[in-house]
């Protein structure tokens, strides 16, 4: 992989990231990741904003799925093994269409439950294929093939007529002050609808979104039970005390 390639990765994997950010993940200097930085925003592939850059609005597709899936991965499987035991059977749950979620489908796929699912996630929808126990609602929408999801006004409008017992919900960044954020309006707006439909709402987030941004703010963080992974910093593990966040610190294990 060079060196635009691995940038490309970490902006796919993280939305935002500041310079210093980048030059620490790629093993580059200060000055090397500006020149670069440069050349990718000339490509259409970023937008550069004060202090760092973030993933460009309608950039690539599917290599940001396929990369964000496989980053971290140990983390989003313990995240996921927390989730799947907070699963009741014969209730409805909704899973949205994140990496982290979809590693909690993959569980299910595995273990199933008898469940009504509801997703507006078509690769966590493909994971439920003649699976028994399961009955599994998508939603409809606008295709969103940058994570290959529903969305927009379709979506929503369905949303507003279902009620479901558990949202487990994943996050593109986790700002420094505390509230979960998507690189996508048309997704935030969506998320903000999910998260109004359910009786008890999860956010899936590895320590590596807290303290980063993108775009398009979804709601605080309080808003929701969060589970994340045993990498978390003091400083945030405090921050969630001091937000009012139910926490619970997923325990990784060897792969």
């Amino acid at each position: 992989m060079d060196r635009l390639d691995a940038i490309r990765s970490h902006l796919y994997a993280n939305g935002f990231s500041t310079i210093q950010a980048l030059a620490d993940a790629i093993g580059a200097s200060l000055a090397t990741v500006r020149r670069d930085l440069q050349i990718l925003e000339q490509e259409g592939a970023i937008d550069r904003v004060h202090g760092g850059a973030r993933i460009a609005e309608g950039s690539s597709v599917e290599v940001a799925f396929q990369e964000r899936e496989k980053r971290h991965l140990s983390a989003k499987r313990a995240i996921a093994t927390v989730a799947y035991d907070l699963l009741h059977p014969h209730t409805a749950i909704f899973l949205d269409a994140g990496t982290t979620v979809l590693q909690l489908a993959r569980l299910i796929r595995i273990n199933p439950l008898p469940l009504r699912i509801f997703t507006n996630g078509l690769t966590v929808a493909q994971e439920f294929l003649n699976i028994p126990k399961l009955e599994v609602v998508l939603l409809g929408g606008q295709l969103r093939s940058e994570n290959a999801s529903l969305v927009g006004p379709q979506a929503e409008a369905m949303l507003e007529t279902i009620w479901f017992d558990q949202l487990f919900l994943g996050a593109s960044a986790i700002s420094p002050d505390g509230a979960i954020y998507s690189v996508d309006s048309a997704e935030a707006s969506l998320n903000r609808c999910m998260l109004t439909r359910s009786a008890n709402r999860f956010v899936l987030a590895d320590s590596s979104k807290f303290g980063t941004m993108a775009t398009y703010k979804v709601a605080p963080l309080n808003n929701a039970r969060v589970i994340t992974d045993a990498a978390l910093t003091r400083h945030w593990r405090e921050a969630l005390v001091n937000l009012g966040v139910d926490a619970t610190i997923a325990e990784q294990k060897g792969e």
